[in-house]
């Protein structure tokens, strides 16, 4: 009886090892969270079940009685009829059967097909296929749930069936094994003692079970990581839809003052605009090659420089490594206004601003530096909570890169303001720059 036990027990964690080591694939977790397939997405998880299940078929009639716990083709053709319907139960039987055939166990075809049927019944038989995986490892919970207030009735007794039908198929194969002698495996018998029968019913019961409650963990790990992806977009959105009527409004803005002024700057102005638009509709992507930020920047520099004239000087130093680089979309085009409009526009003769990159390794080092007014030190390190130009790009590359990128506010009165952002060639990462300048706001 002692070793029968260890038996069970090794079933059990076997089972429990296979369930958790057939998720690792992003392919199988897709496969998995999917309620609807086409045949060829059954066919495939079919596949996938006799893989898991049919060498351990295949191992214990290679070596008799050695390896007994190591056999669970009922199980894996009733977790495939469960989880991927009729005909991924019927295929999956039939193929985990083939090594016990080979052995001279002829129920064992029919008897594996007809427990993928039977695991296909139970799946069609929920009126929410997420109720196929909510089954629990506790028998007595299932029965339960049939009296809780407000619980849905038909979910709560296919909960019950579920459990009454796990233990009629292990009665079937009992029945079939005690007629038909040597034509289906089994660890228990008819006659056996009834604390052993009662101990094969609960171990068929948990090897069922838990493969479910591992595989809807997994189902579960990846819904969350979906919607926190959903999460993260919507909260792109949001902040990109910030940035473009900011910036509309500004230009539209400064159309308005020379409209009646100089109508052909005006109208310069909105071809700028028009193209600005143009290819901001062409492409909603989060990154673009750093090469095309900079002229969409040299676009809206167009549009600044007929409000500004000659008062507004550019100067570029851009290395070509660098060009090639991804960047966040609307990276540098806040920042250049908030130079313009902070900086520059309130000094008479009006001033430069110096936008650099350079590649660094894995890393792009982009700086926008003007000569303008400055920044108090008391307002400095406050800036980057304030507006929408600063504080969305602190927070789009928050976003963006977690804590792996670098931003960096270095500014003096009187002398002009320095922004420095570090970001890493690829998309997030884990490690983040660390900023020591002192007279400096830093977030990293």
């Amino acid at each position: 009886m002692e070793q029968y036990l260890i038996t069970l027990l090794v079933k059990i964690g076997v089972v429990a090892a296979i369930a958790s080591f057939g998720v690792r694939s992003n392919a199988v977790k897709k496969m998995l969270q999917r309620e609807e397939r086409t045949l060829e997405q059954r066919f495939w998880l079919a596949l996938w079940f006799v893989a898991l299940f049919a060498p351990g078929v295949a191992i214990r009639t290679l070596t008799g009685t050695s390896y007994q716990a190591l056999d669970l083709g009922l199980e894996g053709s009733l977790l495939a009829g469960i989880t991927g319907g009729y005909f991924c139960g019927w295929l999956a039987g039939m193929l985990i059967a083939i090594p016990a055939m080979a052995h001279h166990e002829t129920l064992s075809l029919f008897f594996f097909a007809l427990s993928g049927l039977g695991g296909g019944l139970l799946r069609d038989s929920a009126s929410d296929r997420e109720d196929i995986w909510r089954f629990s490892p506790f028998p007595e919970v299932n029965f339960y749930r049939i009296f809780q207030p407000g619980r849905d009735l038909r979910s709560a007794l296919l909960h019950a069936g579920f459990t009454a039908g796990v233990f009629a198929t292990e009665f079937l194969r009992e029945l079939l094994a005690s007629l038909f002698p040597n034509r289906l495996f089994t660890l228990g018998r008819w006659g056996d003692p009834p604390l052993r029968l009662a101990g094969l019913y609960i171990a068929t019961y948990f090897c069922i079970t838990l493969p479910l409650k591992v595989w809807n963990n997994t189902r579960n790990e990846a819904k969350l990581e979906e919607q926190q992806r959903l999460l993260m977009q919507a909260r792109l959105d949001a902040l990109s839809s910030q940035i473009n009527p900011h910036f509309l409004f500004n230009t539209l803005n400064s159309v308005s003052t020379l409209i009646r002024t100089s109508p052909e700057e005006a109208r310069a102005m909105v071809v700028k605009l028009s193209r600005i638009l143009r290819r901001r509709l062409r492409n909603q992507e989060h990154f673009s090659p750093l090469r095309d930020e900079l002229e969409f920047i040299d676009d809206y520099l167009a549009i600044e420089m007929i409000r500004f004239g000659d008062k507004l000087r550019v100067d570029k130093h851009i290395e070509p490594g660098a060009s090639d680089m991804l960047v966040p979309s609307m990276l540098l085009q806040p920042l250049v206004e908030n130079s313009i409009r902070h900086g520059l526009s309130g000094k008479v003769e009006g001033g430069t601003i110096t936008l650099r990159a350079r590649r660094n390794g894995t890393r792009l080092l982009l700086e926008i530096e003007d000569d303008g007014v400055g920044i108090p030190e008391g307002q400095l390190s406050g800036i980057l909570g304030k507006g929408i130009g600063v504080s969305n790009v602190k927070e789009r590359l928050k976003v963006l890169y977690n804590q792996d990128y670098r931003m960096l506010i270095d500014s003096q009165p009187g002398r002009g303001t320095r922004i420095e952002i570090e970001v890493p060639e690829m998309q997030p990462g884990s490690s983040s720059g660390e900023a020591k300048p002192t007279h400096r706001a830093a977030v990293s």
